[in-house]
């Protein structure tokens, strides 16, 4: 008789909606068995941010404040559906870090990080009809290595604007390795997701389960 696949599985009767468009998100999801489909929220991040950080937020609590406006707004528009939002953070000393708009602003990111320990936070957020269900942030730490700006400006032209797309204005799943001397966190966290308290929130009201193989 054939076998049919095991592994973990999503067993929500509809797929959990991803609050954003990130290929990174999604397949981190996927590789837990979580079926996502992508609605981009499509909030003014920026502004958020600006105000955030007018009143003296942490950058924990900016994480969590964007993820949560991203599944919110995105579960308003999808009634009855669950819906996951999700941020990162750049933390620095006493400051906080977005993504950088301009290859410009990212050499000069890269610049002030080189030589030097920051934090990486990424929190998440799950909405049901307007309403939180569930929170959570995870933090990992990195040190970057002394990088001259010849080194800066060739990672530049290597991996292009990509590197707009991520906080730290690199991507430590490419090249962006390269640049670190040391790595302390879990991965996922890295890429942009508090994997394992979302999972054990999933796992704790039963939406996502091992499934047998099939013999």
């Amino acid at each position: 008789m054939s076998k049919g696949d095991g592994g973990a599985a999503w067993t929500g009767d509809e797929p959990l909606i991803l609050a954003s468009r990130s290929a990174t998100r999604l397949h981190l999801l996927a590789s837990c068995g979580i079926s996502a489909e992508p609605i981009a929220a499509d909030i003014d991040e920026r502004s958020v941010e600006t105000e955030e950080r007018r009143r003296g937020a942490l950058p924990s609590v900016l994480a969590r404040r964007l993820a949560s406006q991203k599944a919110l707004l995105v579960s308003r528009r999808q009634p009855g559906r669950l819906v996951l939002g999700a941020d990162q953070m750049l933390a620095h000393e006493d400051r906080s870090f977005a993504k950088s708009a301009t290859l410009a602003e990212a050499a000069s990111r890269l610049a002030e990080l080189a030589g030097k320990r920051h934090r990486l936070i990424s929190a998440c957020a799950l909405a049901r009809d307007g309403v939180l269900v569930f929170e959570a942030a995870e933090t990992a730490e990195l040190t970057m290595r002394e990088l001259s700006k010849a080194e800066i400006a060739a990672y530049l032209e290597t991996v292009g604007e990509q590197v707009l797309t991520s906080v730290g204005a690199y991507q430590v799943e490419g090249p962006g390795r390269l640049l670190f001397e040391r790595i302390e966190g879990d991965q996922a966290v890295i890429l942009g997701m508090p994997l394992t308290s979302l999972l054990a929130y999933l796992r704790s009201t039963g939406l996502i389960g091992f499934r047998a193989r099939r013999r």
